[in-house]
């Protein structure tokens, strides 16, 4: 099932849905109905739509018009497609903008809160569970997230239910896990691995302070910020060992709990009696991965994976990479030391252990190496409608009339009745008093037309011109199209940043 899919079957029970939209008229009713976009900010993007002559006649190429342009997210316009237009505000402050991840344990959305304009991610456990022990995992996790405060850890802001969808508010991290930063730049410079495995070893000595011992320690779960700032994900899986749950014995019985690659000796026989020493082994494993690019085992099936990690030693890291020091092989090497006793004994001896390459700061990640900005709805629509406002218009022709998506039999316009209000609205409207929400990008491949290309050659025809000219006068050109200065202000390094 896509991603889609699944975040349509959690929203199933509380999304209405009328006929899928064929024309665009079809689909702007359904946005209206939606209250995802305020009515005005619609009726001054139809207009800019008109004035360019780029009013898409069917439903699903303004859907992906609007993608691009980034006035509506990719699961919106997925969700809106398949004539669903209520849900979309969960519990009354949340505004759904794109679905994350999903996996055992529940899906993850990106979400706006609508009075504080802030980006967020909820935790949603699927409706559709019915496992007791996955319920209480899941307020589990509320209580430990919520009990932990510490600039490495990923903050809860609020737990709560929507009828039968129990959620956590949780602070959204715009960036990358550590994992997908491997993958995509391959083994990281040995300061900066080092740098990363401190800033996780202070998250979970807080953890550790406070009773809590993580069970999944792994690169997919270290969250890394475009401020170079690590946090831990997912408390989901913890225990708190000084309180002896007859709820973790009575499901987690037979249950090993983590991941193949990263867990501990200990954990894999015994996952109800580790301590803070076996999150050390799989932050040592997880270190081995940032220096190498592979996990300690990189082969084999989960059985394997799970008894090698008990009897056997992984490859020396310096015969895959001997630019290592051999200190810091050291390092690595107690970290992973099969019994816990023969490990660093705590997080904070860790750090100690790793100061020789941290006591100098190291810079943020680039632009290059982070996911690209999110576009911020707001701001573009706002951009537009301050750009419609300040065109002359022609006196007596109606907003939008020019460029109608669709007319009646008799050759009437519907769009004015359409752009006036007509039709019921949801009355969850966000734009009253929001402003700093922001949009996914989208993954959607829009194939230009004709026309676009007529058009994008005289575009480039004129600006060579203006260009041109704007040289021998030593004036520089900017562009006074909306999107274009939006899309422009979203690809500089200096743009808001929205973790």
């Amino acid at each position: 099932m896509s991603p889609d899919e699944e975040c349509g079957t959690l929203l199933a029970k509380r999304n209405e849905t009328m006929s899928p939209p064929i024309t665009s008229a079809d689909l702007l009713t359904l946005v209206r109905k939606s209250g995802l976009i305020d009515n005005d900010l619609l009726d001054a993007y139809w207009e800019y739509l008109s004035a360019k002559q780029a009013v898409p006649d069917s439903a699903r190429a303004l859907a992906e018009r609007m993608v691009q342009d980034g006035v509506l997210t990719r699961l919106q316009a997925s969700q809106l497609l398949l004539g669903k237009y209520r849900g979309f505000l969960v519990a009354g402050k949340y505004k759904l903008l794109e679905l994350l991840g999903s996996g055992g344990m529940g899906s993850v959305l990106l979400c706006e809160h609508v009075y504080m304009g802030r980006l967020v991610a909820l935790k949603i456990l699927p409706i559709n569970s019915q496992d007791p022990a996955a319920v209480e995992r899941f307020y589990r996790e509320a209580r430990a997230v919520a009990a932990l405060d510490h600039p490495n850890i990923v903050r809860a802001y609020d737990v709560d239910r929507n009828d039968k969808v129990h959620f956590l508010v949780m602070e959204y991290v715009d960036g990358l896990s550590l994992h997908q930063l491997v993958k995509k730049r391959g083994p990281l410079d040995i300061r900066r691995a080092a740098h990363y495995i401190s800033q996780t070893a202070a998250g979970l000595e807080h953890a550790h302070s406070c009773g809590w011992v993580h069970r999944d320690i792994k690169p997919g779960n270290l969250l890394l910020n475009r401020q170079g700032v690590v946090k831990i994900l997912d408390m989901g899986l913890a225990r708190f060992f000084q309180d002896r749950y007859e709820l973790t014995r009575q499901y987690d019985e037979n249950a090993v709990i983590g991941t193949a690659d990263y867990i501990s000796p200990e954990q894999a026989t015994a996952p109800h009696e580790v301590d803070i020493r076996s999150d050390i082994y799989s932050l040592g494993a997880t270190f081995y991965y940032l220096l190498t690019g592979r996990a300690p085992f990189e082969e084999g099936s989960v059985a394997q994976k799970l008894l090698w990690h008990q009897v056997r030693k992984p490859p020396p890291i310096r015969s895959l990479r001997p630019d290592v020091p051999p200190e810091m092989e050291a390092v690595v090497d107690r970290m992973l030391a099969k019994a816990p006793r023969d490990r660093y004994q705590t997080p904070k001896e860790v750090i100690g252990a790793l100061s020789a390459w941290t006591w100098l700061p190291i810079p943020p990640p680039s632009e290059e190496e982070m996911p690209p900005r999110r576009k911020n709805p707001m701001e573009i629509l706002r951009r537009i409608a301050q750009h419609v406002r300040s065109r002359p218009r022609t006196p007596g022709v109606p907003v939008a009339a020019a460029s109608s998506p669709t007319a009646d039999k008799t050759g009437g316009d519907t769009t004015p009745a359409l752009l006036s209000g007509a039709g019921e609205q949801s009355g969850e409207s966000i734009f009253g008093d929001s402003g700093t929400g922001s949009s996914s990008g989208s993954s959607l491949q829009i194939a230009p037309t004709v026309s676009d290309k007529v058009r994008s050659t005289a575009t480039l025809q004129a600006k060579g011109n203006e260009s041109l000219a704007s040289i021998e006068g030593a004036q520089p050109v900017q562009s006074t199209d909306p999107i274009e200065a939006s899309q422009s202000a979203n690809s500089q390094p200096g743009s808001a940043d929205n973790s």
